[in-house]
């Protein structure tokens, strides 16, 4: 049914949800999985200066997030591909899905509802509403949703300092 498995990576812990139920179903349907990372250019390109190193970083953390997942679907003797990307984030996994005969999506979503939901965006909800294939999204528990949260204000805090 499923032979090649998209799971666009952010690093973060909804992500990492995403990554669990990907790999399951790549092992249950010998599918290869397709880990991939947006750096999202597009919320830079106002910066004058400095965006080639916020860039940099984030190609960085592309790096850890999909070797993250090569590792994992290698221990688990599924076939991988890694890349990362830049462009925007929505867009560039529907060129994805496109160029890469993918026959399922599975991404993680933070849950958020109301004003944060309506500021933030979702990246997810574009992929759910414009891909030509099944999007399985992955949705945190309220307990980690708060942790993810939490996790997030901190870095927050660390960046300001």
């Amino acid at each position: 049914m499923y032979r090649e498995i998209l799971v666009p990576t952010d690093g973060s812990k909804a992500a990492e949800r995403a990554i669990d139920h990907a790999l399951d179903l790549a092992e249950t349907y010998d599918a290869r999985i397709h880990a991939l990372y947006v750096v999202d250019t597009s919320i830079y390109t106002s910066l004058d200066a400095g965006a080639d190193v916020v860039i940099d970083a984030l190609e960085r953390e592309g790096d850890a997030a999909t070797r993250h997942v090569r590792e994992a679907a290698e221990e688990a003797g599924i076939d991988v591909q890694a890349e990362v990307v830049t462009g925007t984030a929505y867009r560039s996994i529907r060129e994805y899905i496109d160029g890469h005969d993918i026959d399922l999506v599975v991404m993680g979503t933070h849950g958020r509802t109301g004003l944060s939901h309506y500021l933030l965006g979702s990246v997810t909800e574009r992929v759910v509403r414009t891909s030509p294939v099944p999007v399985l999204t992955i949705r945190l528990d309220d307990d980690e949703e708060n942790e993810a949260d939490a996790a997030d204000e901190a870095t927050d805090a660390d960046a300001e300092e």
